[in-house]
């Protein structure tokens, strides 16, 4: 059977084994707090999704969509109807800025052939678009939490025992129960590690050769 919210709170009600009020009440946020700790701890856990859009003529930098985790792929169309599609390829910062030393020189603008990260939030792309060609931006995005109103995630779909492992471990950290705590903090490491050992082929961009983290 499929982990949901309501069964993972009931789950984790039951293991406790507390019926006070401020225990019960602190669930959620153990629930909250294990699926970020574990959005950070593995590596390239997330939900696959493409933003189709267009650059701007003279705009460099780009801002990443919302829960943003990691680069997968971009392309651009060129040609009369902008049905060629080019790969642009993932490179560093100091590439691109090496590539392109002058983003707002107007005679070196054409189609972008690289992209980077620019600081968290944004990309970079070289040299700076002279049309608005469309591009598509294919990116790993961190699941949504799974709550009262969202039942089910990539965690309780793929995942469910390291995250009821992951939660208890927080309820642990708030009872201070120090005798389960080395015991549930094992039981997370043992799944994040997991998770990571078939992650650890992963190509991270398609576009080029790169091993994962």
């Amino acid at each position: 059977m499929t982990m949901t919210y309501t069964s993972l709170f009931n789950q984790v009600v039951s293991y406790l084994d507390r019926e006070d009020v401020a225990t019960q009440e602190q669930i959620p946020k153990f629930i909250y707090q294990a699926q970020q700790y574990l959005s950070l701890a593995c590596k390239t856990i997330g939900v696959e999704s493409s933003v189709v859009s267009f650059f701007i003529p003279g705009q460099s930098v780009y801002q990443k969509p919302a829960n943003w985790r990691r680069n997968i792929s971009m392309n651009a169309g060129s040609g009369a109807t902008f049905d060629i599609r080019n790969p642009i390829l993932l490179r560093t910062y100091e590439f691109l800025r090496a590539y392109t030393p002058d983003s707002a020189d107007a005679t070196k603008r054409a189609l972008p052939r690289f992209y980077s990260d620019y600081q968290f939030t944004n990309f970079l792309v070289a040299p700076t678009p002279d049309q608005a060609y469309p591009f598509e931006y294919t990116f790993l995005q961190i699941p949504d939490p799974v709550t009262l109103t969202n039942q089910t995630n990539w965690w309780t779909n793929f995942a469910p025992q390291v995250l009821l492992n992951a939660t208890l471990l927080e309820a642990m950290y708030f009872l201070k129960n120090d005798e389960r705590i080395e015991t549930f903090k094992a039981a997370r490491q043992e799944g994040v590690d997991l998770i990571n050992q078939q992650d650890d082929m992963r190509i991270v961009d398609r576009s080029s050769a790169r091993q994962a983290d």
